[in-house]
């Protein structure tokens, strides 16, 4: 198989040509259509999440085919259509387990971090923690939604019922949560870099009743935000646009550190909360019900030999939408 290898942290990936990987007991290979380059993918490459292994193949927004399955599979099939997610594995046992939150799992695998990922012709993954995913649908519109949309549904389930609702940092995982919102009768307030008029038109395209540089407050207090950018100093500037009782959600796994603001900033039952990982329900739930429905991904396509373009382009804020490789 050929795969983008990262061999030294903040350094290019290498194409390389690997040996097809075996699936052990309980996986499946799959044949890679396509997978989306999320901005984890960059946290794990510049070496910004602790302990990376190298060499490792990033990737975990990724769509193929089941092309050999392992002992101990039942219910898939050769030819079937999969998605491979961010959660590559949990122990199943510990206390967050047992609980139904295995997002929290002390001992989880992480598809592209700690186990092979989709930057690749070929990828490995447990069978189990696979998400079924439509035979008849374009592969590369479903890989962002594997990532970017899986942990913005859970990020906007965190919001409540926030009819008024801020997004900070209009890249992948906003672009595809505008459209959910919108749907759901909510009015959303875009917030990107200064400057930025390419993203805030963009933003105002897909139904964003206003959309301005995350400095500014926007028109009308916020009963919620989401925060997608990886900026600890839009923490102290979403809490001064949501109003009384009002619910900042940090949805990325990687932050700059959060700056001191005074307490009266957080003052009057306002809260800071995390989203960490997703769950297979999550996956369950935004596949198989009509949370995606009509979800449109905007994306541009690189061969999977220019996957060190397609980071340098999502770390420069070049893209609307998400950038996804195809082998």
């Amino acid at each position: 198989m050929h795969a983008m290898v990262l061999d030294n942290i903040g350094k290019p990936l290498s194409l390389r040509t690997l040996s097809d990987p075996v699936p052990g007991n309980g996986e499946v290979r799959l044949h890679v259509e396509a997978c989306g380059v999320c901005r984890t993918d960059l946290h794990v490459v510049d070496g910004e999440l602790p302990d990376v292994a190298t060499p490792m193949i990033p990737g975990h927004e990724c769509v193929g085919v089941v092309e050999a399955i392992g002992p101990g599979v039942s219910g898939v099939a050769v030819g079937e259509r999969m998605g491979v997610p961010w959660l590559g594995g949990t122990c199943g046992h510990c206390e967050y387990c047992r609980a139904g939150r295995e997002n929290l799992c002390d001992a989880p695998e992480f598809t592209g971090y700690t186990r092979p990922g989709g930057y690749a012709t070929h990828i490995v993954a447990r069978a189990d923690y696979c998400v079924r995913l439509p035979n008849d649908a374009d592969p590369v519109a479903l890989a962002p939604l594997l990532c970017a949309g899986l942990i913005g549904w859970r990020c906007l389930k965190k919001a409540g019922d926030a009819r008024d609702l801020g997004l900070y940092g209009f890249g992948a995982a906003a672009h595809i949560i505008a459209q959910i919102a919108r749907r759901q009768q909510r009015h959303v307030y875009a917030f990107t870099r200064a400057g930025d008029s390419k993203a805030q038109d963009f933003a105002l395209s897909l139904g964003a009743s206003w959309a301005g540089a995350s400095e500014i407050s926007p028109p009308v207090p916020l009963d919620a935000a989401i925060l997608f950018a990886p900026v600890g100093a839009l923490v102290p500037q979403a809490l001064r646009a949501v109003k009384k009782g009002g619910r900042v959600v940090c949805g990325g796994i990687h932050m700059s550190d959060i700056p001191s603001f005074p307490y009266r900033w957080l003052w009057e039952e306002r809260e800071v909360i995390s989203v960490a990982n997703l769950t297979r329900a999550d996956a369950r739930e935004f596949f198989a019900e009509d949370a995606c429905k009509d979800v449109h991904t905007s994306t541009r396509v690189y061969p999977l030999e220019q996957a060190n373009q397609a980071l340098e382009d999502l770390r420069a804020g070049r893209l609307s939408g998400a950038a996804v490789l195809r082998p």
